[in-house]
């Protein structure tokens, strides 16, 4: 079992930036990827960015130009920073770790609000 805890949400001004953290309960940096999805309101959850054990990252690409996935193995966290925020990026953001084939780990969410 792996337990995910996020934090770092909150209410934002559009263009301001956020830094959410995901900590996990055990060290899981040598093989699980790792990526933060994101729920908005009356929408379907899908995935802002990932991870990979090797340290390869992906974005989607409404938020490439904008989002930042990395990772300090020393704190067994993962962290999303999210620049030049838009309104439409209001949603809860989920971390999530996986190793394919076998399990997969939520957080519980932070929620994201951006708003003037």
């Amino acid at each position: 079992q792996v337990q995910l805890v996020e934090s770092g949400g909150g209410l934002v001004q559009p263009g301001g930036s956020l830094r959410l953290s995901c900590v996990a309960s055990r060290d899981i940096s040598s093989h699980y990827f790792m990526a933060w999805y994101r729920l908005p309101p009356g929408k379907q959850r899908d995935m802002v960015a990932l991870l990979g054990s090797t340290g390869n990252d992906n974005y989607a690409p409404s938020v490439k130009s904008r989002c930042t996935i990395s990772r300090d193995k020393a704190k067994n966290t993962v962290y999303l920073e999210i620049n030049s925020l838009k309104p439409e990026y209001t949603a809860v953001y989920y971390c999530n770790a996986y190793l394919p084939g076998v399990n997969s780990f939520w957080g519980q969410g932070t929620q994201v609000t951006v708003s003037s």
